[in-house]
Parts: structure tokens; sequence; C-alpha cells
């Protein structure tokens, strides 16, 4: 994924699914340096990831 994306998922009214290492998770903020604060879904635990580490679960793969 990239930043932009990131931000637009971000700005959706729509709730998108996004994976980090396999793992949903939400995405926090997006940084100017192409990371991300991510809290993952099943824990709560926060992490700084690169943005390109995201990956958009699109309902075809659900």
């Amino acid at each position: 994924m990239d930043s932009e994306r990131a931000k637009q998922i971000m700005r959706s009214p729509e709730p998108i699914q996004v994976l980090h290492n396999g793992s949903p998770v939400w995405i926090e903020r997006v940084k100017e340096n192409n990371t991300a604060e991510i809290s993952y879904l099943e824990n709560q635990r926060k992490e700084v990831v690169p943005v390109y580490m995201l990956v958009e679960n699109s309902p075809a793969n659900s």
C-alpha cells in the first residue's frame, strides 16, 4: 500500500479491512516518512510500521 491509499482508507465512511502480517489493523495516523501508526484489532497493541507493509483486504479476498 502507499501513503495516499492509507489516507483514503482513513477518510472512508465505509470500513475497509487492512492487514499487517496477516493480522487486521486500524490505521491511526499516516506520517510524512511513509510510516503508519496502527493498532491491532485483536489485542489493541500499537506499532509504527512502513506503509508498504499494509495490505488492503478486498471483499473478494475474504
